[in-house]
Formats: C-alpha cells, sequence, structure tokens
C-alpha cells in the first residue's frame, strides 16, 4: 500500500499533467491532424491498483527476437519487468524512478549483460539505479545506485559509442548531465561529469550513436540536439520548437526507430496526446506528420502520454519494430496508468511514408 505521502504526490502530480492536456486530444486536438493508429497491447499489473507509470524501455534478443522485454518505471514505487503480452516478469521496490533506458553489450566478469538504468528522484537517494539484464535467461538483478549531486535527476537515456557506454541525465534546472559508466569491482563506476545548460525544464532524450547527438525535450520550448562526445561543443542546437500546430507542450519523452535505412524522430506531445514524426536527413528533420493512439481492439486510447520508447527490428510479433508509450489513464482503473505498444507498421501505414 502507498504511503499518504506518496498518494499525496501522486494526486499533485495528475493536476499538474491534467493542466499540461488543456484541449482536444489526439485525433481530435488541434493542429496538423493527427492519424489514428491502435495498440496491439498493454501492460497489466494486477497487484498495485495505483501504478503511477512514467517511461518505458523495450530489448529483444537479435537471435531470437520472440524472446523480449519491457521495463516500465513507477514513480511512485520502482521498476516493473513485462513480457510482450503485458504480463509482469519482476517488479523492483526501488523508489521513486522516473525515466528508464538501456543497451545491451555491457560487460561483467567477461559476460556481456544488458546495462538498464533509471533516474531516481527519491529525495533521500537522489541518482541512478542501475540492472543487469541476462541475455541467455532474461532475469533481472540489481546491479547498483549512483548518487549524482545534480538536483533531482529526471530525465535519462544511454549511449553506447564504441563500448564506452554513457548515462545521461536531464534536471528540472535545464542541464544535461552526462557520464561514462563501467563495470567496477562492486557495481559500476561512473567518470567525470560533463553538462551543457540550457534555459529551463528538460525531460525525455535519446542518444544517436550514428550521428554523435543527444536530442533533449525542453518541455514548454521544444526539441534540441547536442553532441554526444563529451569533447564535442557545449551549445545546442533547436530542432523543432513548440507550435502547437505539430508540437504541443509539454514535450515528454523522444524515441528514434531505424527501418529501412532511415533514422526517425517520434516526440510525445504531453498537451494533446500526440506523437509528431520526423525523418532524420543530416542536420534536417523533415516532418511526415503525427499519429495518436486510438481506443481499438479493446484497448483503450493514449491520453496525456509522457515516456515513449522504439525498438528497431523484429521483436517479439513485430518484424518491423514495436513503439511504446506512457498512458495516464488506463481503463482498468480510476488511478491506474500503464504503457501502450504499437506495431510501427501501423505508424508507417497511418503516416504514409
Amino acid at each position: 500500500m502507498k504511503s499518504p505521502a506518496l498518494l499525496a504526490t501522486v494526486a499533485i502530480t495528475a493536476l499538474l499533467t491534467a493542466c499540461a492536456t488543456e484541449g482536444p486530444q489526439g485525433i481530435h486536438a488541434l493542429g496538423d491532424p493527427a492519424r489514428g493508429v491502435p495498440a496491439v497491447g498493454e501492460t497489466v499489473v494486477t497487484t498495485d491498483p495505483e501504478v503511477d507509470a512514467d517511461d518505458p524501455a523495450l530489448w529483444a534478443d537479435a537471435a531470437d527476437p520472440s524472446r523480449a522485454v519491457l521495463f516500465g518505471t513507477d514513480k511512485s514505487d520502482g521498476l516493473y519487468v513485462h513480457n510482450l503480452d503485458g504480463t509482469v516478469r519482476q517488479f523492483f521496490p526501488a523508489g521513486q524512478l522516473n525515466n528508464v533506458d538501456l543497451r545491451e553489450g555491457f560487460m561483467v566478469d567477461g559476460r556481456e549483460m544488458v546495462l538498464v538504468a533509471a533516474t531516481n528522484d527519491t529525495l533521500d537517494n537522489l541518482g541512478i539505479n542501475t540492472w543487469l539484464l541476462d541475455p541467455r535467461t532474461l532475469e533481472v538483478r540489481e546491479y547498483g545506485h549512483i548518487p549524482t549531486d545534480i538536483g533531482e535527476p529526471y530525465g535519462f537515456c544511454m549511449a553506447n559509442v564504441d563500448q564506452t557506454f554513457y548515462l545521461i541525465a536531464t534536471t528540472k534546472a535545464g542541464t544535461v548531465n552526462q557520464w561514462a559508466v563501467s563495470a567496477g569491482a562492486n557495481g559500476p563506476e561512473v567518470g567525470p561529469m560533463r553538462t551543457v545548460n540550457l534555459n529551463s525544464q528538460l525531460e525525455g532524450c535519446v542518444a544517436d550513436e550514428e550521428r554523435d547527438t543527444v536530442y533533449v525535450g525542453e518541455e514548454d520550448v521544444g526539441v534540441w540536439r547536442v553532441d554526444l562526445d563529451p569533447a564535442g561543443s557545449p551549445e545546442a542546437t533547436s530542432v523543432v520548437r513548440v507550435d502547437n500546430e505539430r508540437l504541443t507542450a509539454d514535450v515528454e519523452g523522444l524515441a528514434i526507430m531505424r527501418d529501412g535505412g532511415q533514422s526517425y524522430l517520434i516526440v510525445s506531445s504531453q498537451g494533446d496526446s500526440t506523437y509528431p514524426v520526423f525523418r532524420i536527413e543530416g542536420d534536417e528533420h523533415i516532418y511526415l506528420g503525427r499519429f495518436a493512439v486510438i481506443d481499438a481492439n479493446g484497448i483503450d486510447a493514449v491520453t496525456a502520454t509522457d515516456g515513449v520508447t522504439a525498438w528497431s527490428g523484429p521483436i517479439g510479433d513485430f518484424p518491423q519494430g514495436l513503439l511504446a508509450m506512457h498512458d495516464d489513464q488506463d481503463d482498468s482503473g480510476p488511478n491506474q496508468q500503464n504503457f501502450k505498444m504499437v506495431d510501427w507498421r501501423e505508424v508507417r501505414r497511418a503516416l504514409k511514408f
């Protein structure tokens, strides 16, 4: 059972989210029409009637894509590990976790593991929590907590550049903070911190290692890109601005989908529960349209969306990739949030590219 303090936090968060999603939502949103796509699955938690979901991350075994999992944070309680049918495999009561990401190929004691990490904004435990997913068994175990001194760590993403792994955390103060992480004798060890400064509250980020870029969402402003290389420029370049036509504040999660030799940037537009999609062409980001997750196939629509993630290539029953996104109000209960899953082919079909 959640404590009264946590329940109060959930209530305040719900109020703020409601303020951020005034006006028509989804396929009814103002601006460029959002095309409806159905969800093909959703997560289900039967042990907690008030899951405070926030951000997902997907992983699949390249040798056998049917072996796949979805990680999802609960901003009040911890980290869930789901099967793609939505059922719970494992749960880690790790506190108030916000954003989660992962990278495979992390070497620990001579074995390749999947490093999973999430920002923890529990007041007496601020930092980054880490876990290891064993790709041989699909079992997940706790790896270690990394304290941070950046204030409340908020958004989060990871990168792997030639086997140098990076943890990247954003803050409400507008900073992007980056550390190299490696396997130490007693858990994860991080190097010196690099910081890039923006002007206001940040949340979602995603790394594009192919382009040496980190995309960052500034909630009321838009999406920026910064150099992933720690020795790169400290300046940020605008990618897309909040215009209430393609993108409506708050800007939340970001994801990159790779398909057919192309890369696509997907943005979670919480203000109207839509997802603008951009094709990345060098320094240009070509707007292709936006979609919304509709009520279909016995699964309710996505509202007040927060985190979003993409898995490129085969995963489960989806040969071209899968998206997962936060839904602020699942129809299973008045205070129940969860994650919906969308077949990437449905997005391409809806936006006609």
